[in-house]
């Protein structure tokens, strides 16, 4: 009776979180999401690959930027860009990691880098709010953001983990409503199967 109970406050918990997500337009944002970063992805892949045979051997300029810096300058330059909303695409840093003795150990790292930038950011978001400057230029740049993580919370995180949206604006905006710290983290973890998925689409072109 206790189990039949259970199961049944579970799928009336599902129906009302649907009923939400389809109502605040969840669904649609989910979609517009998907179908913005679907061609973007396509059209990077194609691109290299065209790059990569007609004007520059990608795998050259790789080889010679591993040689030219080093380990630990990319994946400083690497944190900062993922502490700091995303400035540089993580993807160029992926495609690194081929060139690189240990690829699998450094694309490890740097989803491990990704990950730590985003939960760092969520605590620049909630200092954010003690300066009163910082304050109002963020709510200003990130009005749309602030407003959806307020509606969806932990879902946009998981959105923003997984797909090609600054995972770190995502984690400041949590911050800035003070969203629970502990779903932060549980939700940003789908990180790094972001960055597995992209390894194995990048590493196709990368010799």
């Amino acid at each position: 009776m206790a189990k039949k109970k259970r199961k049944k406050t579970k799928t009336h918990r599902a129906k009302l979180m649907h009923s939400y997500y389809h109502r605040t337009g969840f669904y649609m944002f989910i979609w517009e999401s998907l179908k913005k970063a679907f061609w973007p992805i396509v059209a990077v892949v194609i691109g290299l690959i065209l790059f990569n045979r007609y004007v520059y051997n990608i795998n050259d300029g790789l080889h010679h930027f591993t040689e030219t810096f080093s380990r630990f300058a990319v994946l400083t330059t690497f944190f900062i860009s993922e502490t700091l909303l995303g400035l540089i695409p993580p993807e160029m840093f992926i495609a690194w990691t081929k060139k690189t003795a240990e690829p699998i150990l450094n694309l490890s790292i740097l989803a491990t880098l990704s990950y730590a930038g985003g939960l760092i950011s969520y605590f620049i978001g909630k200092t954010a709010l003690k300066i009163k400057s910082v304050k109002e230029y963020l709510e200003v740049k990130m009005a749309k953001n602030l407003k959806n993580t307020r509606k969806w919370g932990g879902i946009l995180i998981l959105v923003g983990a997984l797909l090609p949206l600054p995972f770190s604006i995502a984690c400041v905006a949590a911050g800035m409503i003070k969203y629970p710290f502990k779903k932060v983290v549980v939700f940003g973890l789908f990180r790094f199967a972001r960055f597995a998925i992209y390894a194995w689409a990048i590493f196709q072109v990368v010799d």
